[in-house]
């Protein structure tokens, strides 16, 4: 993640702050050093740090605090809350107009800041929140940008509206709200045209589009890794078009993400989504609080929990349970599984959401693949439906036309096989010893 280096460095503060029993001034001011040392090491802007350290300097020298009874989680406590109200305190949604009437939102920003792909991100997003939505092709210049928007948008399952780069994208955008009000769509994105620099003829297209169409919200995306050139970027479109929030786009990467720990203290715009990686799913809600804990090694609970939840079929789970009772397991629940942990993301991003586990300095020793589920799931998808629901069929010659239809030896079929065999002893053994009484959820077998 974008904080692993920062998260490291404010670790290493925290240490030394624990392992005293007393703090003093001095030791709150040597502390504070390094704290604003790694957060403009992570580029964020100085006039924020300058403001941070003092306001966590004036709380955490307080009698108060000096002399409680763990004075060190005191202060580390401080300095959480002051990095919250740090990134706006609070989480900011979208509030759409009724259903009967259109809410637009305009998307702009820089050329290669994943407009684009983002714009499509959103609209999966609240499509799957029981909306309809359409994505409007604005941007007539990036060459292939209209024909990016169409497969991102067939691919999250919403229309795209385009009358191709012969016409001013205000016209477009007049249009497709016109197709819209015709077609019982109740939510429209302009995905307008990127730039590589502040180009005034496009922040004045930009401006024609928001004078001769009701727009609901602005947003700004914006590359976090691009650093304190995005706060300059966001500063930039907020003074010149106005915009009501900024999405920050590629906070997986590696990257010192000192954007996001300034943008909302330099414009006074929230950070609306965190772009957390390529996949149309990858775009998360920003909530400062959340983040905040990621940044200073605390993990994410929530957010785990989120993902769990939007992951897991709980008519599935329940379908589950039964099975593990009975020692019914098959390759078809298996595959289910697999699919609904990768849809919680890479096991090294899960563990980041942990506790103890959040950067690097924790995970360095510890090899995980996240391919890990890529074979065996090759080995099933090589399968027929009957082999799936009944593996015991699976002969020497199966075995053979299953490896080489998912391009490995026949060993691993064996493998996977046997692992199969095992699990069902260990469930049935454990259904015996738990008298069939009910069980709060099941593990993913074979370690993955």
């Amino acid at each position: 993640m974008a904080f692993d280096s920062l998260t490291d460095k404010l670790q290493n503060v925290f240490k030394k702050l624990r392992s005293k029993g007393m703090l003093t001034e001095a030791d709150v001011k040597e502390a504070m050093k390094e704290v604003k040392r790694a957060l403009l090491e992570a580029d964020v802007n100085f006039k924020v740090v300058k403001q941070f350290i003092n306001s966590v300097s004036e709380r955490a020298v307080g009698e108060e605090v000096l002399k409680g009874l763990n004075p060190g989680q005191m202060v580390i406590k401080i300095v959480k809350e002051e990095m919250d109200k740090l990134m706006g305190s609070e989480t900011t949604e979208l509030k759409l107009l009724p259903s009967n009437e259109i809410t637009v939102i305009m998307m702009c920003g820089l050329q290669g800041a994943g407009k684009t792909t983002t714009v499509a991100k959103l609209a999966g997003q609240f499509k799957n929140k029981g909306k309809r939505p359409l994505l409007v092709a604005c941007d007539i210049y990036r060459p292939a940008a209209i024909k990016q928007l169409e497969v991102n948008g067939e691919k999250v399952g919403v229309p795209v509206f385009t009358m191709g780069d012969g016409h001013k994208p205000v016209n477009i955008a007049k249009a497709a709200i016109e197709h819209a009000s015709k077609n019982n769509i109740n939510l429209v994105f302009i995905d307008t045209a990127g730039r590589l620099h502040i180009d005034e003829d496009m922040m004045a297209e930009l401006q024609e589009i928001k004078e001769n169409i009701s727009v609901t919200y602005t947003i700004l995306t914006v590359d976090a890794m691009t650093g304190q050139d995005a706060v300059n970027v966001a500063t930039s479109f907020n003074d010149k078009i106005g915009i009501d929030g900024v999405i920050l786009t590629k906070l997986d990467g590696d990257t010192r993400g000192g954007a996001a720990l300034s943008i909302k203290a330099v414009t006074g715009k929230p950070i609306l989504y965190a772009g957390m990686g390529e996949k149309l799913t990858d775009l998360e809600q920003f909530y400062p609080d959340r983040m905040a804990s990621r940044i200073l090694g605390m993990g994410d609970v929530e957010s785990l929990i989120e993902k769990a939840q939007n992951a897991i079929d709980e008519e599935k789970a329940k379908e589950m349970e039964q099975k593990i009772k009975k020692a019914s397991f098959d390759f078809n629940d298996l595959l289910d599984q697999m699919e609904q942990m990768q849809k919680m993301g890479g096991m090294n991003d899960i563990l980041k959401m942990l506790p103890g586990f959040s950067s690097n300095k924790q995970l360095k020793n510890v090899e995980i693949d996240d391919n890990a589920m890529n074979m065996p799931k090759a080995i099933i998808l090589s399968m027929t439906p009957q082999e799936r629901s009944n593996p015991d069929i699976i002969n020497p010659s199966r075995k053979k036309r299953i490896a080489d239809g998912a391009g490995v030896q026949v060993s691993e079929v064996n493998k996977l096989l046997k692992q199969l065999e095992q699990s069902r002893k260990m469930m049935k053994q454990m259904s015996g010893l738990m008298g069939g009484k009910k069980r709060g959820g099941f593990k993913l077998p074979f370690g993955f």
